[in-house]
């Protein structure tokens, strides 16, 4: 279904991005203000993907096109994030490469495994789960850059996070391509 409460819950991901965005060009806030708001409009809208989820579960509302949507909005959301963390200087431009990268490298081999009927070799592994969920962390500590609580500095464990993640993201590619690998031989051939 194209919209139902999953799917619009989906929706609201992708819409959040020029949001986010934004805050950094709202005039009148303080950097820590800014700061805060894009932290918290992350943290709702990223907590999306899971209540989708659940939802479309549920709800008995799981669809192909939410199944498509879902990591789409996840990609879309975590790249826009990084672009707007490298232009802060908060996140190193390498390891937002690495991310994007991998991400448009895996969207494109799991595109052709479709093409060719062989999803289940690339299907989502707890290794891709766990990168997800790491770069869902980090990126909201890199926002709010400061002293949470006065205690936890966001800037140090954001930064930690997000190298954490790009390791993360470099071995579940190589996951995916290695299971990919056989397939792609038996295409060559």
């Amino acid at each position: 279904m194209f919209f139902n409460l999953p799917t619009l819950l989906t929706w609201a991901r992708i819409v959040a991005i020029p949001l986010i965005i934004g805050v950094f060009y709202l005039e009148g806030l303080s950097l820590s203000q800014q700061n805060l708001i894009a932290t918290v409009m992350f943290v709702v809208f990223a907590a999306t993907d899971w209540a989708d989820g659940f939802l479309a579960r549920k709800l008995n509302q799981t669809s192909s096109f939410g199944a498509f949507l879902d990591p789409v909005a996840d990609k879309f959301l975590v790249c826009a994030s990084l672009l707007v963390l490298v232009h802060l200087k908060r996140a190193d431009v390498f390891v937002a490469l690495i991310i994007v990268g991998r991400e448009i490298a895996i969207s494109s081999l799991r595109e052709w495994m479709a093409i060719i009927g062989a999803t289940k070799s690339v299907a989502v592994h707890m290794l891709g789960k766990l990168k997800t969920t790491v770069q869902m962390v980090a990126i909201p500590f890199l926002l709010f850059d400061g002293r949470l609580f006065g205690l936890i500095d966001t800037h140090l464990w954001g930064t930690w996070l997000i190298w954490i993640a790009a390791v993360l993201t470099v071995w579940s590619m190589v996951y995916y391509l290695q299971k990919a690998l056989p397939e792609i031989r038996a295409r060559a051939r």
